[in-house]
């Protein structure tokens, strides 16, 4: 492990090479996509992978970043979209864990916009009326590559996620963010399975909404139980790798 990160907890950065595996396991990243956890303890700081395929990080290729997204520990090259984690991390003292995606079902509520991502079943409650979506043309006008590719646009970005749990990114993915690494990983795997959910849903009809007092009071209820999906996820993916 690289010297920088000799003072984080081991246990942090076991689950944070955990998460990488779990989260390709569910289908939330492929190769690209990235989750990152604020350092126990330097607030100010943030570790992630190196530039790579997630479901191939160990804890020898994670690096520490100040919050411009600057290394800390080491010049290897980290992702181009750091920027995501560093503004939000930034902007949101309460948020230990950012995870960004292109997790498939998710990426048409982004660019739908009379559809909002709203809860549909209680797993969703973190949802709670609907996730925003980021518009990068507000920011760079319509010819950018649609990446957070610097501080600007990761303060745009952290700005429409606001007080939320999750914010869409127009024809490109999503960010969620969390309390906790375990919490943030349940809302990346969950953000999807409702995406999924809902758009069938549509396909119905008129879809029945969780109120604002549902959510909320179902998201408490799953954030006592989220050791319950961690430890079945952890295994799973451990196990296929």
């Amino acid at each position: 492990m690289p010297m920088m990160l000799s003072d984080a907890d081991p246990t942090l950065v076991e689950e944070l090479v955990a998460a990488n595996r779990i989260l390709f396991d569910q289908g939330v990243v492929d190769g690209f996509g990235h989750v990152s956890v604020r350092h126990d303890k330097h607030p100010d700081r943030y570790i992630l992978s190196r530039s790579m395929a997630p479901a191939l990080v160990t804890a020898a290729d994670l690096i520490e970043f100040n919050l411009d997204s600057s290394p800390v520990s080491d010049q290897r090259q980290g992702y181009l979209e750091r920027f995501i984690h560093g503004e939000i991390f930034r902007a949101r003292p309460d948020v230990m864990c950012v995870i960004h995606s292109h997790s498939p079902s998710v990426i048409p509520f982004g660019i739908v916009e009379d559809v909002p991502l709203r809860p549909v079943f209680h797993m969703s409650g973190f949802l709670g009326l609907g996730a925003p979506i980021f518009e990068i043309r507000d920011i760079v006008g319509p010819g950018s590559d649609m990446l957070i590719r610097d501080r600007n646009l990761g303060i745009g970005l952290a700005k429409v996620l606001g007080a939320g749990g999750a914010v869409l990114m127009r024809g490109h993915g999503s960010t969620v963010v969390g309390q906790t690494l375990r919490q943030t990983v349940y809302r990346a795997v969950y953000a999807e399975v409702n995406a999924r959910l809902q758009a069938e849903a549509l396909r119905l009809g008129k879809v029945n909404y969780l109120t604002a007092e549902e959510a909320a009071a179902a998201s408490a209820m799953n954030d006592s139980t989220l050791n319950r999906a961690w430890d079945l996820w952890k295994t799973k993916a451990l196990a296929a790798h």
